[in-house]
């Protein structure tokens, strides 16, 4: 799917300097995340998509992760946030910055857990988005080994 991102979220390089500017709940999930270590997944970190940037994300499931201060205790951009990212085939999962620098293992595997539930019920992902495949839609090669049965380090 070309064109999904905002034009001026690409010009600002707004993802880039965020990935510089991690929180510490963002960088303790992050090393959980990289590198395909849980279940085989690749996740992506301040990733732009629309008008959003998404603080994580699977293309391959359409799983968004979301972790927030309380800044964001009922905020209603959040919601309209996720409802969007819904209707565009996402799921969005959402913790607390406090749960995740308290026990960030668990937060792993409820995210492993949620993974596994989108496999069983969607064996085959749709074609790739931006960035996940060529300009005719093929997926490249290393895009879909998402596969093992584990979180590791856990």
């Amino acid at each position: 799917m070309e064109g999904q991102t905002s034009q001026s979220i690409h010009r600002g390089k707004l993802q880039r300097g965020l990935r510089k500017r991690m929180t510490d709940a963002e960088q303790a999930l992050w090393r959980i995340l990289r590198g395909r270590q849980l279940d085989g997944c690749k996740f992506r970190r301040q990733h732009p998509y629309e008008n959003y940037i998404l603080d994580f994300v699977c293309l391959e499931h359409r799983m968004v992760i979301e972790v927030d201060g309380g800044q964001h205790a009922e905020s209603s951009s959040d919601e309209a946030r996720d409802a969007a990212l819904a209707a565009a085939g996402f799921m969005v999962l959402r913790f607390w910055n406090h749960d995740v620098l308290a026990d960030a293992h668990a937060v792993g595997d409820e995210i492993l857990r949620r993974l596994q539930d989108i496999k069983t019920t969607h064996p085959h992902p749709g074609p790739p988005l931006e960035g996940e495949g060529d300009k005719l839609g093929h997926l490249h090669p290393l895009a879909s080994s998402c596969g093992g049965n584990s979180m590791s380090g856990t």
